[in-house]
């Protein structure tokens, strides 16, 4: 190996290292909100919900509509024996606006739960970036097997979980300055047309450039393997203790016979 070979091989396995830690977060992003599967099951019951709506004016089948299709997403994911947290999700989100609008006899109403939810959620990811503690990091945190690691031992990825968690929070703010000012003054229709088509849009693009952030940031820690680790070696030096003990225990048997 010659010494203009060697940069050459340092370089590609940097640009290996880089492009399995792209692959892992994009893994990891796709478990944690549930990839093309889950952005269906967030929008399909809003969807039908307007449509029906827009069609003959009814609440009463458009609600029911909206919620018999999140029950049947639930139904499959659990006869597939798939993670079924994005469809319970959706079935909680669709059954408070169908109560809330059936309440209030405003069909209107039905997208409030779903709007205020979005409205705390953008405040909680500014709130814990502020306070230290990126929700986004809390987040997926699991999922990359670091926990929380990442707030003391890699300060690199908790910036990037800071920049992350700004984005999804100022995104998701800025849906909200769209779509409180239209349940005010525009009608049912109009309100969840435009809120069927900002259903994937923000979350794609706060998906992405957490996605850019992550991908540049250090590597997680994984604690699991660390904590695994650690038992091995424990319990290797509890063995070698005992084998230490056990060759004590011979030797002097062996000095009393002698004697």
């Amino acid at each position: 190996m010659t010494s203009l070979d060697k940069p050459t091989e340092d370089t590609q396995a940097e640009d290996t290292a880089q492009q399995d830690a792209r692959a892992v977060t994009e893994a990891a992003l796709f478990e944690a909100f549930g990839g093309v599967r889950g952005m269906v099951e967030t929008v399909l019951p809003g969807l039908l919900f307007v449509t029906i709506f827009t069609i003959n004016k009814d609440l009463h089948w458009s609600a029911i509509a909206a919620l018999a299709v999140s029950v049947v997403l639930v139904v499959v994911r659990l006869a597939m024996r798939d993670t079924v947290k994005h469809a319970f999700s959706g079935v909680f989100g669709v059954a408070f606006g169908v109560v809330f609008a059936m309440m209030t006899g405003n069909a209107k109403d039905f997208y409030l739960p779903g709007m205020l939810y979005t409205l705390g959620l953008a405040l909680a990811y500014i709130v814990t970036t502020l306070c230290g503690v990126p929700l986004i990091g809390l987040i997926l945190g699991p999922v990359f097997k670091e926990n929380l690691s990442w707030r003391t031992r890699n300060p690199g990825r908790k910036k990037a979980y800071a920049k992350a968690s700004w984005a999804w929070g100022l995104i998701l703010l800025a849906k909200c300055a769209i779509l409180f000012p239209l349940y005010w003054w525009a009608n049912t229709a109009q309100l969840g047309w435009v809120l069927v088509a900002l259903k994937i849009p923000p979350f794609l693009l706060a998906v992405w450039l957490t996605w850019v952030f992550l991908a540049k940031a250090p590597p997680p820690i994984d604690v699991f393997a660390e904590m695994e680790a650690e038992e091995k070696a424990e319990e290797e030096r509890k063995a070698a203790q005992a084998q230490a003990a056990g060759s004590g225990e011979t030797s002097g048997t062996a000095g009393r016979h002698r004697k």
